[in-house]
């Protein structure tokens, strides 16, 4: 049980900022033990009562060593800890180019959600970031997005929850910028983005009115 006021910092801080507004908060990362000798980590109980998302998988936490074990570990430690995980999967440029796309992502869903009830997969965000487009500038498509979410990573949802699959969000991640995102939100399989750089500045801002129509 934590004692005492709100931890200061980025995420103490906003989480009293937005604590009356309609945008919820996310961390970037968790470990899947709730308390241990594990210095520098951040555990489900810190974030439960600041954050509401966690993103789980990222590529670049893939890329130094998490392996899909560690990432089904995580998604559960967050679930039961009352955080919704942001489940991120995708393939690398020399997966596309062998033409395994399909199979890489419906692998990495598989083995991160496999065992949990409807209700828990209803809590989870699927975010579709193809490694070899993030930060290069050239984006998958918004047609191409749009197949693999709808083809292989919402049939992949299907085949393990059913009609729960309707209710988990999909998004695509991967050089989104103000300039594009609005012909990814016209998409019917892509409920929304994981943005990265293009959140760093105040171009930001034009993103989000352009995702939202405005």
């Amino acid at each position: 049980q934590r004692l005492g006021p709100r931890p200061l910092g980025p995420l103490g801080a906003l989480s009293e900022i937005l604590a009356s507004s309609p945008i919820a908060l996310g961390a970037q990362n968790v470990h899947p033990e709730p308390s241990g000798a594990h210095t520098g980590e951040i555990s489900p109980p810190m974030l439960s009562s600041l954050c509401e998302y966690v993103i789980v998988g990222h590529s670049e936490r893939r890329a130094a060593g998490e392996t899909d074990e560690e990432v089904k570990r995580k998604i559960d430690a967050c679930l039961e800890h009352g955080l919704s995980p942001i489940l991120c999967v995708g393939e690398d440029a020399a997966q596309r180019e062998a033409g395994d796309t399909d199979p890489v992502v419906t692998a990495q869903v598989t083995s991160a959600l496999s065992g949990l009830s409807a209700d828990q997969a209803a809590r989870c965000v699927l975010a579709y970031e193809p490694i070899w487009a993030i930060g290069s500038g050239s984006p998958a498509t918004p047609a191409a997005a749009n197949r693999t979410m709808g083809l292989a990573l919402r049939r992949c949802l299907e085949d393990l929850f059913g009609a729960a699959a309707e209710h988990v969000r999909l998004l695509y991640g991967g050089s989104v910028t103000a300039a594009n995102i609005a012909s990814y939100m016209a998409m019917p399989e892509i409920d929304g983005a994981l943005v990265g750089g293009a959140s760093l500045g105040p171009g930001f801002a034009d993103l989000v009115r352009n995702a939202a129509g405005r």
